[in-house]
């Protein structure tokens, strides 16, 4: 976001200017690590035009394999040796990504002109996280960004890989299923109307289910191209719906529910959860604030609001491990004693990597064999729209054949 603030020097004088940074309290921790105390600090609102232009500019996107690439060149080159300015302008000149050159840039600029790296990466929230932006600013005031770019190397990579792992487990189903649709509706264009018309001059009498599906072969055939720009439409319109902000609680509900799939997302939510939390304890951070900055990186709702439930419980005074055993049909039981066992003895970041590392594994095998559990239940689904396509257009040739007998 974009802010105008006021500021008073250490020699008494008043500074006005206009920075970007995630919120209020980051640019005014920026400002006082300037020595310059903040007076006031507004957000800046932007012409619609010039949004639509920056929008426009920017329409490119890092994607995650960039970034897990970019943390990783960059913290060998800072470990080989190169000043941060120096390695900035290297990896701009190999990258191929309009968007990410014109990031490089900036950053090169804002380290030149004096800025802190995490200050820098605050200009680009779309770009990097909450999560990255706080690591960073812990890797500088420990004087290990090196060190602090590999974790978020590493953390980026085990949630790209998760994540990668369950979208490719689906994407076999949603073929299937994609292919089942097209061959029917091509069956029933092509194959029904013509059993329609030899059931029609017999004169047979048909069963309520042939009539249904020569009412359905007849529409499609009379409306082929219709039909086709309707299951697109449609299509478009669930995921459109899907990916709507209203929707989103009721999706989240049903996807945990959902079975398989919601032990599978209970599973990538806990290990998330506590991969994120351990990274930033590690770093440095408060406990407070790696819930909050998780509560970010998680994406269901409400493991949204068990993260800030724990938040606002650990702020007065209460367990960590207590909002967690109280939701135990999010988070599985493990998960709160491991926590409870990391309070006890003082190594929480340790447990919460614990729990990460074996949800992740847990992850990694079932995916390995969904498509396993999967097959049986397509091939079940397959075998019952053919027996009663089937069955529908085989009943009539039998009276038929009953009437010659």
């Amino acid at each position: 976001m974009l802010f105008s603030y006021s500021a008073k020097s250490k020699t008494g004088e008043i500074i006005e200017d206009t920075l970007e940074a995630p919120d209020r309290f980051s640019l005014a921790r920026e400002i006082r690590s300037r020595g310059s105390t903040p007076l006031s600090i507004r957000e800046k609102k932007e012409l619609f035009l010039n949004k639509f232009l920056v929008r426009a500019y920017f329409f490119s996107k890092v994607s995650v394999g960039e970034l897990i690439i970019f943390t990783r060149n960059l913290s060998g080159m800072l470990r080989a040796g190169l000043s941060l300015y120096r390695a900035l302008s290297v990896l701009q000149k190999q990258t191929k990504n309009s968007k990410l050159d014109k990031i490089l840039s900036s950053l090169s600029a804002d380290i030149n002109s004096g800025e802190t790296f995490s200050f820098a990466l605050a200009k680009f929230p779309d770009t990097f996280s909450a999560l990255f932006i706080s690591i960073v600013r812990a890797g500088e005031e420990s004087g290990n960004l090196a060190g602090a770019l590999s974790d978020i190397g590493l953390n980026l990579e085990k949630a790209h890989s998760l994540t990668k792992k369950i979208r490719g487990a689906l994407i076999y189903p949603g073929i299937i299923l994609s292919a089942m649709i097209v061959i029917g509706v091509l069956m029933f264009a092509f194959v029904v109307p013509t059993l329609a018309g030899t059931f029609k001059e017999l004169g047979v009498a048909l069963p309520l289910s042939t009539r249904i599906l020569i009412f359905l072969g007849n529409f499609f055939s009379d409306n082929l191209v219709l039909t086709f720009a309707a299951i697109v439409g449609v299509a478009f319109g669930a995921f459109s719906l899907f990916r709507a902000k209203f929707m989103a609680p009721y999706i989240d509900f049903v996807v945990v529910r959902i079975p398989i799939i919601g032990n599978l997302a209970k599973e990538l939510n806990t290990a998330r959860t506590a991969r994120t939390i351990s990274s930033l304890l590690l770093s440095g951070a408060s406990l407070s604030r790696a819930l909050q900055i998780t509560e970010d990186v998680v994406q269901n709702t409400y493991y949204k609001k068990v993260l800030s439930e724990a938040r606002v419980a650990i702020e007065k005074g209460a367990p960590f491990s207590q909002v967690f055993e109280a939701n135990a049909k999010l988070y599985p039981i493990m998960m709160s004693e491991m926590i409870q066992v990391g309070e006890e003895t003082g190594k929480l970041s340790d447990m919460l990597l614990q729990i990460a590392l074996f949800y992740e594994e847990e992850i990694e095998n079932k995916t390995k064999n969904l498509s396993v559990v999967i097959e049986p239940l397509l091939m079940a689904v397959i075998g019952a729209g053919v027996g009663f396509f089937a069955i529908s257009m085989i009943s009539p040739l039998y009276s038929i054949l009953e009437s010659i007998n």
